[in-house]
């Protein structure tokens, strides 16, 4: 049986113990809410000057209070590289004959 999104990652931030993994944030002890991909997260979290600890399994666990910092940083960063109107222009509309 499949189980739901929010308890599967409820079980990926728990150590076998049943301990809860703690935020990778130098000096930081607060319980992690997220998980991330190092390799895609890595530089939004320094961008955010954020100094993490790394470990073999190459995540990221993030606190609430540090994943909303990297995330402003990811999103001002794919803002700019997203062009609007961009597809607007490629179709010529019903009107326009060539």
């Amino acid at each position: 049986m499949k189980l739901p999104k929010e308890l599967r990652e409820k079980q990926e931030l728990q150590t076998s113990g049943g301990k809860a993994k703690a935020c990778s944030v130098v000096d930081c002890k607060k319980q992690a809410v997220r998980s991330l991909s190092e390799n895609k997260w890595k530089d939004y979290v320094e961008q955010a000057n954020l100094i993490y600890k790394e470990n073999r399994l190459h995540k990221i666990y993030l606190c609430k209070k540090h994943y909303k910092e990297a995330k402003k940083v990811r999103q001002k960063e794919e803002k700019q590289f997203t062009k609007k109107g961009f597809l607007d222009d490629a179709r010529p509309s019903g009107r326009e004959r060539y």
